[in-house]
């Protein structure tokens, strides 16, 4: 294992930059939604796909990313990614329709494993209690691209078009990829005798590919009982063909003793839970802005809309790197228990205060914060919570479930959306954004049940 002493400011510089731009061309998409739902003329809840395609290949291939990681090296994996990363960035900035744009989408959804691998060279190369304020870091820029892509993918779109948005943050990824290549060391493979658990990569990527896939059918209006059905049966199938063979492997991709420990299953699910609600004002808040409706909305185009949104993402960059020192003073439990309260109280606010531009940013700022410093918090505790030699698997675990609860919440916000849409104009009603604000409350909520829940139940 490298030393610490190798790993200067420039090395993790480097990973910085590198999730900065990743980060940019992430983020993209949601302030142009509706400029991209009128140019490929689909609704809300198909616009909502464009998104969550690249979060669905980000599902399938974070835990096999971090896997990989931890066997053969992190810096090996992450140019691999990167190069997939850079193929679909170019593809989506020359796409000519809709499928070449999600098949790009697709490719770019791999960077979401870079997170996972980040954290595995940052633990090898830094001991524990710099290791989770560096992962902070790296997590807290990636938030920041976001920012920088909200904020210029109005005026690209507007100014040339919509493929620059994806075009040049490509190029960014490129130039950051080459300086991480020169300047982060090697990180040495894991020695192993035994083979890569094939089977489970393979069960485990067909259940996360099935699930996200399921989402789409399962919150369209239009689906039908049989194909919910479907869904629900594959999904069950996959994952218990998983869970036996992880059980009878010898060396299982993941060691389900480890997802059993407190510390692991308790963070996967307050991560599922405050990114759900998340997802939903990812989609909610966008579509407020650009809507204009009789004394609801804005009529907000992508510019404005990227401007409106950009205090939140600063907000969000600046909660996951407060999320990474909060963990190490507090505990990842705390954080996650403030952060559901103030989401919960702002989602309740926004349900009857919306008719000024500066409470739905107000209302992204907060919740941005509380959703950025708990899942961080609840990401750097488990980082330095297993051993190293699990460090990828582990963290790429809750990178997944983030991922999930995000799409979750994309869909659910679109299909409430649609569901409830003015049958004269086409546009979503002032009473379909107040049922998606009160869902995503009740949603910020649950973590405060599941605290009380396992206090009574330690207790007894």
């Amino acid at each position: 294992m490298s030393s610490p002493a190798r790993v200067g400011g420039l090395s993790i510089g480097a990973l910085g930059v590198l999730a900065l731009a990743l980060g940019s061309l992430q983020s993209v998409v949601e302030p142009s939604l509706p400029l991209l739902q009128r140019e490929l003329d689909v609704s809300p809840a198909e616009g909502a796909l464009i998104g969550n395609t690249l979060l669905i290949t980000g599902a399938v291939v974070t835990p096999v990313a971090g896997k990989l990681g931890d066997r053969y090296g992190g810096k090996r994996v992450l140019v691999w990614l990167m190069a997939v990363v850079s193929a679909g960035g170019l593809l989506a900035g020359l796409a000519p329709s809709l499928p070449v744009l999600l098949l790009g989408q697709v490719l770019q959804g791999v960077m979401v494993g870079v997170l996972p691998l980040s954290f595995i060279l940052v633990r090898k190369h830094l001991p524990a209690g710099r290791s989770q304020v560096a992962i902070g870091l790296v997590a807290a820029l990636f938030t920041a691209g976001g920012m920088v892509g909200t904020l210029f993918a109005g005026p690209l779109a507007e100014g040339l078009s919509w493929h620059w948005m994806f075009a040049l943050p490509t190029i960014a990824v490129i130039a950051s990829t080459l300086a991480v290549i020169r300047l982060m060391p090697h990180d040495p493979p894991v020695r192993s005798g035994d083979r890569l658990d094939w089977p489970g990569v393979v069960l485990l990527s067909g259940t996360l590919l099935v699930f996200m896939l399921g989402l789409v059918t399962m919150t369209d209006a239009d689906a039908s009982r049989s194909a919910v059905g479907l869904v629900v049966v594959a999904v069950v199938a996959f994952g218990t063909g998983w869970v036996v063979v992880e059980r009878r492997a010898s060396s299982p991709m993941v060691d389900l003793r480890m997802l059993a420990k407190p510390a692991i299953w308790t963070s996967c699910l307050f991560t599922f839970i405050m990114t759900t609600g998340f997802g939903m004002v990812l989609i909610l808040l966008p579509q407020l802005f650009a809507v204009s409706g009789d004394g609801y909305g804005f009529g907000a185009d992508t510019t404005a809309i990227g401007l409106l949104l950009l205090p939140g993402a600063i907000a969000g960059a600046v909660s996951d790197s407060v999320g990474g020192i909060a963990a190490r003073r507090f505990g990842p439990r705390p954080v996650v228990i403030a952060g559901a309260v103030v989401t919960t109280a702002t989602m309740v606010a926004l349900v009857s205060l919306h008719d000024a531009e500066w409470q739905p940013v107000l209302a992204k700022v907060l919740v941005a914060l509380a959703t950025g410093a708990g899942t961080t918090a609840l990401l750097a505790g488990t980082a330095t919570a297993v051993e190293p030699k699990d460090t990828g698997i582990a963290t790429s675990l809750l990178v997944v479930t983030r991922v999930i609860g995000v799409a979750l919440g994309a869909q659910i916000g679109g299909a409430i959306l649609a569901a409830d849409d003015d049958p004269m104009t086409g546009r979503p009603t002032e009473s379909a954004f107040v049922t998606g604000f009160a869902v995503a409350g009740l949603v910020a909520a649950l973590p405060l049940v599941v605290v009380l829940i396992t206090k009574k139940g330690a207790r007894s």
